[in-house]
């Protein structure tokens, strides 16, 4: 097995068993045992535990905007580009909680390791977002004060959409989803384009 292919592993296995036991309980020993490897393979890649739950936290917010990277690099117009991205990056927090009962366990079970995967997805989330933006301004698209503007309220209206979400809220009055994304995403890229 490559040395890359060795490390994945190791990740992979560490996070199914931070997923059942939790980090704290989770040991190098009980890594090495459900690798196959031993506990020197282990510390040839890592230092220690911390360094391995790290990994884990960068893997997971990699799966979470590896979709939102191919749009927000693809060769669309800026409007089209923002459009997609925004609805992706709706699609993906609604499937995440409706279709993955682990996610729900986690937030529970591990919340503050949940909490650092969505804030390294967020900084990332953020950073293509604000290239885009740039990207549509340099373009003559998008209006700079407009995008100004509208950048702050954009997170904060991301945030609380996903908090929806996760709370279970959708079903209960918080938001029509459909509906609501979608005139978000409208109304977002109405404001920001040039006339």
């Amino acid at each position: 097995m490559s040395a890359v292919k060795t490390r994945e592993r190791l990740i992979d296995v560490a996070r199914q068993l931070f997923n059942k036991k939790g980090m704290e309980k989770t040991t190098m020993n009980d890594i090495a045992s459900a690798s196959d490897k031993g506990r020197r393979t282990i510390y040839t890649y890592f230092k220690n535990k911390r360094e391995i739950y790290n990994a884990v936290i960068e893997r997971e917010s990699e799966l979470l905007v590896g979709a939102l990277r191919e749009i927000a690099q693809s060769p669309l117009s800026p409007v089209d580009k923002l459009e997609q991205f925004l609805g992706k990056r709706f699609e993906i927090i609604r499937d995440t909680v409706n279709s993955y009962a682990r996610l729900r366990s986690i937030i529970s079970f591990d919340s503050k390791r949940m909490q650092r995967v969505q804030h390294l997805a967020a900084v990332k989330i953020n950073e293509m977002l604000n290239q885009m933006l740039a990207q549509g301004v340099n373009d003559g698209v998008f209006d700079p004060v407009q995008v100004r503007r509208m950048n702050s309220m954009l997170q904060a209206t991301i945030m609380g959409v996903d908090a929806c979400y996760i709370q279970g809220l959708q079903n209960v009055g918080c938001v029509d989803t459909e509906q609501f994304e979608g005139d978000i995403i409208q109304f977002i890229t109405t404001a920001i384009t040039t006339r």
